[in-house]
């Protein structure tokens, strides 16, 4: 019996343990919205994200990363954690709204509980004309890898359909 009580104990004992791992899956192709500040312009950095609740997803383009020509083979650009295209995974104390992002003073709720900042991955744009003046650019990340900062990776994650966003031809 006492070798018994021994094994079962040392079974819980050594485990094998999920690093706390709290983020399994990062899942943003149902919200099919992008949500901006502003009017997207090529000339200018923009900021892009998705909602989903309590979660965020947002994307960096640098200025001129969407251009204003049919682009059918998808332009691919590299991401890192310096730039100057940037994904960012963020889960919130509570629901979390555009205004989070686009107010002028900086809201204190809710609060950030985890950013994680996506170490590579690729973002893929591809232009259609819709007449001669405004374009649309459907944007695709494929091959990101999430690190958290307990050193677990979340890889190979594909949002096969971040969105579109339109802009439009200067005069």
């Amino acid at each position: 019996m006492r070798n018994l009580l021994l094994s079962i104990t040392a079974v819980f004992l050594f485990s094998c343990d999920d690093g706390d791992l709290q983020i399994e899956t990062i899942d943003f192709d149902s919200i099919t919205t992008i949500s901006t500040c502003n009017t997207v312009e090529v000339s200018t950095a923009s900021l892009l994200f998705k909602i989903n609740t309590v979660e965020a997803l947002i994307l960096e383009l640098p200025a001129n990363a969407l251009k204003n020509e049919v682009i059918t083979e998808a332009a691919v650009n590299a991401i890192t954690e310096s730039g100057p295209y940037k994904l960012t995974y963020r889960t919130f104390s509570d629901n979390v709204a555009k205004d989070y992002f686009c107010s002028s003073v900086p809201l204190t709720s809710p609060t950030v509980v985890e950013e994680i900042i996506a170490k590579s991955g690729n973002v893929l744009i591809t232009t259609s004309e819709e007449d001669s003046t405004t374009y649309n650019h459907t944007i695709t990340l494929e091959n990101i890898t999430f690190e958290t900062s307990e050193n677990n990776r979340i890889t190979n994650l594909s949002i096969n359909d971040f969105g579109k966003v339109v802009t439009t031809k200067a005069n």
